[in-house]
């Protein structure tokens, strides 16, 4: 039996080589257009691997999830609603602090997620050492270096890629804790929203998060629901 075509998102803060990492698996096999209602570009892209066929979709390049922008509001929007089988977080292992935000947001959300460690190269001319197991089991996902400007690693993310939707690589994800004033609140938040409808396609706990930073798009869609 012909096993089905999977889709992944390509998330990632501006400028951590996410076009490249695209570029790279899709070569010419792309489209441009722009995304639903709006004037913000949308690549997708197509491939084989290993007989697999692979949809990959460009988000807009973010530095969170926040909502607070158009490109933030896509990409999430995009990651909830359309459910890609992977997300794959391209992450500028130069600049780990501030691209991280980006992944805990993502695991949150309780995405299978794989991280594109990208830029390691340059990581390394700063003297930076990275343990990438060691990252990989702080943050309960795959992590892969990768250096996308010389197309090092490409094969080895497809791989992982497949291996996560399949369950071959278990995504255990983190819950960050808050501390215990925060942490009571977010429970009370997530009680109430386990008996709605919402529940069947959000994390309960993300939405309880959001509910909290005062997220406009989140009120409204609990308060439809």
């Amino acid at each position: 039996m012909e096993k089905k075509r999977l889709t992944i998102a390509l998330a990632g803060n501006p400028n951590s080589g996410k076009t490249t990492v695209f570029n790279n698996m899709t070569g010419t096999r792309q489209r441009v257009g722009n995304w639903p209602g709006v004037t913000v570009e949308k690549k997708e892209g197509n491939l084989t691997f290993k007989k697999r066929n692979i949809k990959v979709v460009d988000l807009p390049g973010v530095y969170s999830l926040t909502a607070y922008s158009l490109d933030e509001v896509i990409a999430r929007n995009y990651i909830v609603d359309e459910k890609p089988d992977v997300v794959v977080d391209v992450v500028d292992a130069s600049s780990l602090e501030r691209n991280l935000y980006l992944t805990v947001q993502l695991l949150e959300m309780k995405t299978s997620l794989v991280i594109a460690l990208n830029m390691m190269d340059v990581a390394e001319s700063r003297n930076y050492r990275i343990d990438v197991a060691g990252l990989s089991e702080l943050l309960g996902a795959p992590v892969v270096p990768m250096v996308a400007a010389r197309n090092q690693g490409t094969e080895e993310l497809l791989q992982t890629i497949i291996d996560a939707a399949e369950g071959s690589i278990r995504v255990k994800g983190i819950n960050l804790h808050y501390g215990h004033d925060v942490e009571e609140e977010i429970e009370k938040l997530e009680k109430s929203i386990s008996g709605s409808a919402l529940a069947g396609s959000y994390s309960p706990r993300w939405l309880a998060v959001k509910l909290l930073e005062e997220d406009k798009e989140i009120e409204q869609k609990v308060g439809q629901a």
